[in-house]
C-alpha cells in the first residue's frame, strides 16, 4: 500500500473515531445544550468525510468499506458517562466536559494534519480528485477544531476557578 493509501486509511479511521466521539460527548453532556447540538451537527461532517474517503480508497489501493468496529467503551469512557449522569450540572461535570473538549480538539487536529499531508501529496502527484476532496473537507475539520478551541476558552475560566 502506498503512503497515500496509508494516510487515507489513518484519516478514514480518524474521521470515524471523531464522529463517534462527538456523538458520545453530545450524549454525555445533554444538559449543555450548545455542546449537545453543535457536537451532533459537526459529527455529520466527519461521517461525510469518512464516506467520501471510502469512495476514493480503491483509486489508491485501499478498501475502506469495512464495517465500523463497535468495541465496548473503555473503562474511562464508561466512568465519564456515569459521572456526568450522576453529577448533572455540578462543577465536576464541567471538568469532564473540558476533558472531553480537549480530546475532541486533539482528534480534530490529528485529522487536520492528515488532510494537510494528503493535500501536499495531491499537489505533488497532480491528483485532482484527491485535491478536490481535501479542498472540500479540510475546512470543515478546521471548523471542528475552532469550535472545540473556542468552547475550551469560554468554559475554562469559569470551570477551573469554581472547582
Amino acid at each position: 500500500m502506498s503512503g497515500i493509501g496509508l494516510t487515507l486509511r489513518a484519516l478514514h479511521d480518524g474521521e470515524r473515531d471523531l464522529e463517534a466521539d462527538l456523538l458520545a460527548v453530545a450524549e454525555r453532556h445533554r444538559t449543555e445544550h450548545e455542546v449537545h447540538h453543535i457536537a451532533t451537527d459537526v459529527a455529520r461532517w466527519s461521517r461525510e468525510h469518512a464516506a467520501r474517503l471510502a469512495a476514493l480508497g480503491p483509486d489508491h489501493g485501499v478498501d475502506l468499506s469495512g464495517p465500523r468496529d463497535h468495541t465496548a467503551p473503555g473503562a474511562l469512557t464508561a466512568l465519564r458517562e456515569k459521572a456526568a449522569q450522576a453529577l448533572g450540572r455540578r462543577p465536576e461535570t464541567g471538568l469532564l466536559l473540558l476533558e472531553d473538549l480537549r480530546d475532541l480538539h486533539l482528534a480534530a487536529v490529528r485529522n487536520s494534519l492528515h488532510w494537510e499531508m494528503l493535500a501536499q501529496a495531491a499537489q505533488a502527484t497532480r491528483d485532482r480528485t484527491l485535491l478536490d476532496l481535501v479542498t472540500d473537507c479540510h475546512p470543515q475539520t478546521l471548523r471542528q477544531m475552532r469550535w472545540t478551541n473556542t468552547m475550551i476558552k469560554v468554559l475554562s475560566p469559569q470551570l477551573l476557578v469554581s472547582v
